[in-house]
């Protein structure tokens, strides 16, 4: 059972995708997982036979239990079924991966508390900005596999997550002299910046007012790419205030509306009705939704910086079309994949991430 995330414990078999016997190729789909999040797919990380399946459909597994075992077809039966009998799921430890780190940290950046979290080393460092109403957790599939290269970096932006909720500036500007500032924090000097939707408009305003922070771009069903974006469901996230209001809007975000889960409308609804919520969002949706520049996506394509543009040709929140405006870009457009394309096709996301950094 993978670990997705900073406080994944355990995960539920929703569905085998492929019966004993197959052969088993790296990256192959194997086990849908549920967890409290959100779904996602379990790939091989090897090849090999599908020799059995241990785990059962509709249970429930803490993480790195045993869910099958791929092996040789000149494996005896019984050396399998000794492995399996043998197996002991390895104790948790909420600091293995995070090589000694908490899984949250917190600072202080122009007198706002700050939540963040860092995993991976090295002198190459990854900057994630998630979007309008998300935190750091939008960012759960993919922290992980980046922090393999690379030092990683997944903040709380002001108003969202465990961050504070007052926002200095709610202008792009303002949220680009934020993210700038936390930097300075930490005491990172130089990123490759991924943001998502409204994070990839703050990655390019960052880029443009701190040329020397940013190495490069990568840009994710990005705002500031085009003038078009749902107002519907910007309004109905800001304004909606039950369950029943805001489980439409967030199926906006998704290609496969199954995803928005209950668990998934009652975390939002919870984060909505934080003290300072309220007025952060509608801040926002005002000050940097209300006047995004329109040269922008311009004026990025002149800065000379290596771009990459990611999306979901089914996003009902920033048409796909935008994705070609930045001049120079590489792009990479999933079909099957909606606004939040970074955990619909998680590994095939991550893996042009990687391909790109390199």
């Amino acid at each position: 059972m993978p670990k997705w995330g900073l406080t994944m414990k355990e995960g539920r078999i929703a569905e085998w995708l492929v019966e004993e016997g197959a052969e088993i190729s790296v990256g192959d789909e194997i086990i849908e997982v549920e967890t409290d999040k959100i779904s996602g797919v379990v790939e091989a990380p090897d090849p090999g036979l599908l020799r059995c399946r241990v785990a059962e459909t509709d249970t429930v597994y803490p993480v790195k239990a045993l869910l099958g075992v791929l092996a040789d077809p000149n494996v005896e039966d019984a050396e399998i079924d000794a492995f399996i009998d043998a197996y002991e799921i390895p104790a948790a430890d909420d600091d293995e991966e995070g090589e000694g780190k908490p899984q949250y940290l917190f600072t202080d950046v122009d007198g706002v508390r700050v939540r963040y979290a860092e995993r991976g080393e090295g002198d190459s460092v990854v900057l994630l900005i998630h979007g309008f109403g998300g935190d750091l957790d939008n960012w759960l599939f993919n922290l992980d596999a980046l922090a393999e290269k690379h030092r990683v970096l997944v903040v709380d932006l002001p108003g969202h997550g465990q961050s504070g909720k007052t926002i200095p500036d709610p202008s792009l500007q303002g949220m680009a002299s934020f993210v700038g500032s936390f930097l300075n924090t930490v005491e990172v000097e130089t990123v490759h910046a991924i943001g998502h939707s409204m994070g990839g408009a703050i990655a390019m305003q960052l880029a443009l007012d701190r040329p020397d922070l940013v190495r490069s771009l990568t840009l994710i069903c990005s705002a500031g790419l085009g003038s078009e974006v749902n107002g519907t469901y910007l309004k109905g996230y800001v304004e909606s205030q039950s369950r029943r209001e805001l489980k439409p809007v967030l199926q906006y975000l998704f290609a496969d509306e199954s995803l928005v889960t209950r668990q998934l409308v009652d975390d939002v609804l919870k984060y909505k009705r934080l003290d300072g919520v309220d007025e952060a969002l509608r801040a926002l949706h005002k000050t940097l939704f209300g006047s995004m520049p329109e040269d922008l996506a311009n004026r990025t394509s002149a800065s000379g910086k290596s771009v990459l543009v990611i999306c979901g040709a089914k996003d009902r929140v920033i048409p796909a079309a935008n994705a070609h405006i930045v001049s120079g870009a590489s792009v990479e457009i999933f079909d099957t994949a909606g606004h939040m394309v970074q955990m619909e096709k998680a590994s095939d996301v991550n893996r042009k991430l990687l391909e790109f950094l390199s």
